[in-house]
């Protein structure tokens, strides 16, 4: 199956376009949706996490507070460093099962982190950039997560730089415009790689 790894800077849209491709037909393999699972109350990753952060990271109700731990991670590299080799390990395995029992004409991964990390360059066959430019970033994601300017800057510092997504990029979808645009453009895409997934077939 054509794999194709969607990534892009925080608040670029990502998560619109993995749905868009998903309505179309497209498999969808959410990273993000994976670690969120992992770290429900209870799992085995949720008491690596207080056993390494302290116990202040965990709700009264035995949840994760997330929103504690991302301000964390992102204003602290070192810690940020911790949070990845307690998960990446982890999400990937389950990223792995997941792909074995994918049903579709091809395959998107979502990987907020895919340059960062570089750890799943090996499952992609093509790396898709959703990109726009960082004063977007900055609103859109201070809207959907109520959070700061200077919170939003801290976590796009932790982030590769956007020409070096570009750089890595085989496709970019730009998102600068209308949700009407964001559409039609994955539609070209999906169109596109219906028509590599079936020259692999061939």
């Amino acid at each position: 199956m054509l794999v194709i790894g969607l990534t892009g800077g925080i608040g670029s849209g990502k998560s619109s376009v993995a749905r868009i491709l998903s309505t179309l037909g497209a498999a969808v393999i959410d990273t993000d949706e994976i670690a969120h699972r992992l770290t429900e109350k209870g799992t085995p990753a949720l008491s690596a996490i207080i056993e390494q952060f302290g116990s202040s990271y965990q709700l009264p109700d035995g949840n994760l507070d997330r929103a504690r731990l991302r301000k964390r991670v992102f204003s602290d590299h070192a810690a940020l460093a911790k949070l990845e080799t307690l998960l990446h390990p982890l999400i990937k395995q389950q990223v792995v099962s997941e792909m074995a029992e994918a049903q579709g004409p091809y395959l998107v991964l979502v990987i907020p982190l895919f340059i960062e990390t570089g750890a799943y360059r090996d499952l992609v066959d093509r790396v898709l950039v959703v990109d726009c430019d960082e004063n977007q970033q900055i609103s859109r994601t201070m809207s959907r997560s109520q959070l700061s300017a200077e919170e939003v800057r801290s976590i796009m510092a932790q982030q590769a730089p956007r020409a070096e997504r570009i750089r890595q990029a085989d496709d970019i979808l730009p998102n600068r415009g209308s949700s009407e645009y964001l559409e039609e453009y994955a539609q070209e895409l999906h169109r596109y790689y219906l028509t590599l997934a079936l020259q692999r077939q061939a």
